[in-house]
């Protein structure tokens, strides 16, 4: 594409971008509910009103019907959702569902998740009471040529419709088995005109990049550091906070350290505590689960809640309620600045630029 093409498409999608975010934002619940009351949290439940890192679609084989989604959203009361594809796909003639169950067969990154969910997206539009962000996974990181132009595709099909990017990968360990390549230096250094990009849209960008293993617990360390200080204007949300089902046993002194390290660095860092792995890894532990929140109540403002639930037509609203449920409990301990800023919100609408305001915290449940 020229520039002169380029600079053109780019102003079409910024103009179709706002005509999008006014209509989104008065369809929005915060919008319909500007004067909210506060929210008393003796009485209403401590799960996350916003799911920053839900997956709409699976690995492979069919997802959960978009509108039944919808509904879970609903009934679950989350208001506000990140739309996850997922860029790394099965092949579609594969009767594999999901990746770890075949190890050997190729998940190779892929447009298709979001044009499916784009197109559901069109077709039917969020109710009133849930708002939806669209993210794009297609990318392949450690092959980065050909992002930009995989994005003015979206954008030519669906302009102004993206806000996001990710969840993509940087390095996924349990991915390696399925032909997965880790996205070096090199590479990361190869990212910068969609970066650019990014951040001219200040769009977030969600990089699932494992820190290590048992084995060696900051092994992959180096290359999130390495994006860091490639790209620190650009808006970054380390999903699972580096924790994944390979590093179970680093200590949260440790752990804890390198994070408060990085976001004193980094202030457009942004932390995602999805993933029941956290839970049932780390924060189940009492003692362990107090260093946590005491090191959330220290971050209030850099951190986002999420699921990472994957809607593959195998599971239900019930598989749904429970992750919910799971990744929330830890919101039961955190400050009340804390809560407002990751349960209800607060930090994710910053994020993505939304006018909505989390509600303050009724007097009467106020926590420490």
């Amino acid at each position: 594409m020229t520039h002169t093409r380029h600079r053109t498409a780019r102003l079409a999608a910024a103009t179709a971008s706002a005509v999008l975010a006014c209509t989104l934002l008065a369809a929005s619940p915060g919008a319909q509910a500007a004067a909210a009351d506060c929210f008393d949290r003796e009485k209403e439940p401590y799960t996350s009103k916003v799911d920053s890192h839900l997956h709409f679609r699976p690995f492979g084989g069919k997802p959960i019907p978009w509108e039944e989604m919808l509904g879970y959203l609903q009934k679950s009361g989350v208001e506000y959702a990140n739309v996850y594809g997922i860029g790394q796909t099965l092949p579609y003639d594969s009767s594999c569902t999901y990746y770890l169950d075949c190890p050997g067969t190729p998940v190779t990154p892929s447009m298709r998740n979001d044009f499916a969910n784009a197109a559901s997206y069109a077709a039917d539009p969020p109710p009133d009471d849930v708002h939806l962000t669209m993210s794009m996974t297609f990318p392949d990181l450690a092959h980065p040529e050909g992002v930009l132009d995989r994005m003015e595709l979206l954008d030519e099909n669906y302009p102004g419709l993206f806000r996001w990017m990710g969840e993509v990968n940087v390095i996924k360990q349990a991915l390696l088995p399925n032909g997965h390549e880790a996205a070096g230096e090199k590479a990361i250094d190869g990212w910068a005109p969609f970066m650019r990009e990014l951040r001219e849209r200040d769009i977030p960008l969600t990089l699932h990049s494992d820190l290590g293993n048992n084995a060696d617990p900051t092994k992959y360390l180096h290359l999130m550091e390495h994006v860091l200080e490639r790209y620190p204007e650009n808006k970054i949300v380390w999903a699972h906070a580096g924790l994944s089902k390979e590093l179970t046993e680093i200590g949260p002194d440790e752990h804890l350290g390198i994070l408060g390290r990085l976001l004193d660095k980094y202030p457009k860092l942004t932390l995602d505590i999805s993933w029941r792995v956290l839970w049932d890894e780390y924060f189940s532990d009492p003692e362990i689960r107090g260093r946590y929140v005491d090191f959330l109540d220290r971050h209030p403002t850099r951190v986002i809640p999420g699921t990472d639930f994957v809607a593959s037509d195998d599971k239900d609203f019930a598989v749904y309620e429970e992750e919910l449920e799971v990744t929330s409990r830890i919101n039961r301990d955190l400050s009340d600045e804390a809560f407002r800023g990751i349960a209800l919100g607060g930090n994710y609408f910053r994020l993505t630029g939304l006018e909505e305001k989390a509600p303050p915290i009724c007097e009467s449940g106020q926590r420490p």
